[in-house]
C-alpha cells in the first residue's frame, strides 16, 4: 500500500506541475510565452516548397553533368576506396538550396555593431557562389547582433579601460593559464564575476563555447547521466556527447517529462546493471537563442532537490539580459544562486567581449581549474577583453557611481516587451517569452527566408533569417535580437520596415483571436524595473 501510496502521490504532483501549479516561489508577475501552431495550409506548402526545390535540384545536377549548365560548383574527387567527406544530401542541400540564397547570410560589416552600422554592398555574377565588391556600404538598422546592453563601443569608459589595460599587460599572454598566462587582472575579473552572479566562486575561459565543451567532460562521466533540453546549444550537446555519459533528452521546457525521465532513471538505474548512478546532471539554458523563450527554473529547481540532482545552467543569452540587476534568469525568477551547482554563461552578448566562466561553489571551482582541458591547454583570456568585461560588469553593478547600468538593463526590458507586442498585434506568428530580448518572427517557405533578408536591407534593416538545418525544415525564422542601444524611434522604424515586407510577402499568419494582456505598461513590470523609459 505504501508503494502505491507513493505512486499516487507522484502521479498527483505531475498533474499539478502540468498545470503550473509547483513553483516553490511563484512570481508574483505576469509572464507569457508563445508558441502558436503553425498553420496546415502553410505547413503543406512549405513541404511541397522544398519538394519542388529539390525535385530541381536533381535535374540541375543532371544537366551538370551532361554539360548543359556551367554553373561553377564545388566538388569532391571521387577516390576508390577514399571515404567521402561529406554525405550525399548535405552536398546536394548546400549546392543546390543553400548557394542560391547565400547572399542572405556572411554580410561583410564595417562599422561596430550599435543600433545602426554599416555593411559592405556586394554583388554576384554566379548565382551567389562568389561576390565582389562594389565599394559602397549600406547604412541599416541593427537588428542581429548579440549587443543586448550596448557595450559594443569603439568610445567611452569600457574603450578607454580596454586600451589602458592594453598599454599596461599587452595584446596576449601566449600562455595557458596553468603555465605563465596567470595574469592578476584575471584573479580581479575572476573575483567581481562571482560578487556579480553572488556564489563562493568563479573561473573564467578565452572562448564561450570551449566553457561547455572542455568543463562537462570534467563534472560527468562514465555512470552518470545527463538530462538535456531538446532545444539545447551545440556546445552543450557536444560537451555531453564528449563526457562519455548516456544522455537523455527532455521536451523543451516541458516539466512533467523532465520530472518522468529522472524518476524512471532514479527507480531503474543504470542499464543492464541497474545500478544506481553516480550523478544526475541536468543541462539548461537560461534564453534559448533560437526560441526565445526562459527556462522554467522554478520548477527545474524544484526536480532537482526531489531527486538530488545536479543542475548546469547555461546563461550565455540571459546573464545581463535578464533580471531587474541584470543578473540572469535567477534574478528574474527570484532564485537564489545556490540551488544552481554549475552556472555558466558568456561575455560575448551583454558585455561587449569573449569568453565565458563557470561559477558556483568554491570545491567546484577549484576542481575545475586543476582538471578543465580548457586551463591546462588553451591561451588564457587577454588583458584587454579582461578590462572590457570588468569596466561593464562594474558599469551593470553601478560601482561607476551613476546609473547607466540599471538604465541599460531596464531600457533592454521594454525594448523588448514593446518590440514583441507591436509584432503580435500586426498579425506574425512570433516565438517565445514576452521578455526575451530574443524575438524569433516565423518565416516558414524556404523562398521567403531569402526574399524577407533582401526586402529587409532593401528598406535599411539589418537581421538575421534561419532555416534548416538550423531549425525544423517548416520553422524557417527571422530572428530579431534587442538592445539597449536601440530608441523607440528606432524600434518603430524596424516595425514599419518588417510590417512592409510582411504585407509585401504575406508573412501575417497568425490566428490568435485574442493578443495576451501583457506589455511594458504593466504597473508590476514598472515595479521591477525602477528606471524604463518614459514615452
Amino acid at each position: 500500500m505504501g508503494h502505491l501510496a507513493k505512486k499516487n502521490a507522484l502521479l498527483k504532483n505531475a498533474k499539478a506541475l502540468k498545470h503550473g501549479r509547483l513553483l516553490d516561489k511563484a512570481p508574483k508577475w505576469k509572464t507569457f510565452e508563445s508558441f502558436e501552431e503553425t498553420p496546415l495550409y502553410i505547413a503543406i506548402f512549405t513541404y511541397l516548397s522544398y519538394a519542388i526545390l529539390i525535385v530541381f535540384g536533381h535535374m540541375r545536377d543532371l544537366m551538370r553533368r551532361w554539360g548543359f549548365e556551367k554553373m561553377p560548383i564545388n566538388t569532391e574527387p571521387s577516390k576508390k576506396g577514399w571515404v567521402p567527406l561529406y554525405q550525399n544530401f548535405e552536398s546536394f542541400y548546400t549546392r543546390n538550396l543553400y548557394t542560391r540564397i547565400r547572399d542572405a547570410w556572411n554580410r561583410p560589416i564595417c562599422s561596430l555593431p550599435g543600433a545602426r552600422m554599416d555593411l559592405m554592398h556586394r554583388v554576384t555574377d554566379d548565382h551567389c557562389v562568389s561576390f565582389r565588391f562594389t565599394g559602397k556600404k549600406i547604412n541599416a538598422v541593427n537588428m542581429g547582433s548579440y549587443n543586448y546592453l550596448g557595450f559594443a563601443q569603439n568610445e567611452g569608459p569600457c574603450a578607454d579601460a580596454a586600451e589602458a589595460a592594453t598599454r599596461k599587460f599587452g595584446c596576449s599572454v601566449a600562455s595557458s593559464r596553468q603555465e605563465i598566462g596567470n595574469m592578476k587582472i584575471h584573479h580581479d575579473l575572476e573575483k567581481l564575476v562571482a560578487e556579480f552572479l553572488g556564489v563562493e566562486s568563479a573561473c573564467t575561459f578565452g572562448m564561450g563555447y570551449a566553457t561547455n565543451t572542455m568543463n562537462i567532460p570534467c563534472l560527468v562521466g562514465k555512470g552518470s547521466l545527463i538530462v538535456s533540453d531538446e532545444l539545447n546549444h551545440a556546445s552543450l550537446v557536444l560537451g555531453a556527447r564528449l563526457s562519455g555519459s548516456t544522455i537523455k533528452i527532455f521536451k523543451h521546457n516541458d516539466m512533467v517529462d523532465l520530472e518522468r525521465k529522472i524518476r524512471d532513471a532514479v527507480i531503474n538505474g543504470q542499464p543492464r546493471t541497474h545500478r544506481p548512478w553516480k550523478k544526475i546532471l541536468i543541462l539548461v539554458e537560461g534564453v534559448y537563442s533560437m526560441e526565445g523563450s526562459i527556462c522554467k527554473l522554478h520548477d527545474v529547481i524544484r526536480i532537482k532537490n526531489k531527486y538530488k540532482c545536479y543542475l548546469y545552467l547555461d546563461e550565455a543569452h540571459s546573464v545581463g539580459a535578464m533580471g531587474p540587476n541584470g543578473r540572469g534568469v535567477l534574478d528574474y525568477w527570484g532564485c537564489s544562486p545556490k540551488d544552481v551547482d554549475i552556472m555558466m554563461g558568456t561575455f560575448t552578448k551583454s558585455f561587449g567581449a569573449s569568453g565565458g566562466y563557470i561559477a558556483g561553489k568554491k570545491s567546484i571551482v577549484d576542481y575545475l581549474k586543476g582538471r578543465s582541458h580548457s586551463m591546462c591547454y588553451a591561451s588564457s583570456m587577454t588583458a584587454p577583453v579582461a578590462q572590457q568585461i570588468i569596466t561593464s560588469m562594474s558599469i551593470i553593478m553601478g560601482r561607476d557611481g551613476t546609473n547607466d547600468g540599471q538604465r541599460r538593463v531596464c531600457q533592454l526590458a521594454w525594448n523588448s516587451r514593446y518590440f514583441r507586442r507591436r509584432l503580435m498585434e500586426m498579425g506574425f506568428i512570433v516565438y517565445g517569452n514576452m521578455d526575451s530580448p530574443v524575438v524569433p518572427l516565423l518565416l516558414f517557405c524556404p523562398g521567403k527566408i531569402a526574399a524577407f533578408s533582401r526586402q529587409c536591407l532593401k528598406h535599411g534593416l539589418a537581421t538575421v533569417v534561419v532555416g534548416f538545418p538550423a531549425t525544423p525544415i517548416i520553422e524557417s525564422r527571422a530572428r530579431f535580437c534587442l538592445s539597449a542601444s536601440h530608441t523607440k524611434e528606432t524600434i518603430d522604424q524596424a516595425l514599419d520596415i518588417i510590417d512592409k515586407v510582411g504585407d509585401l510577402i504575406h508573412l501575417k499568419y497568425s490566428r490568435r483571436d485574442q493578443r495576451p494582456d501583457i506589455s511594458e505598461n504593466d504597473k508590476d513590470f514598472k515595479q521591477r524595473y525602477k528606471l524604463l523609459p518614459e514615452y
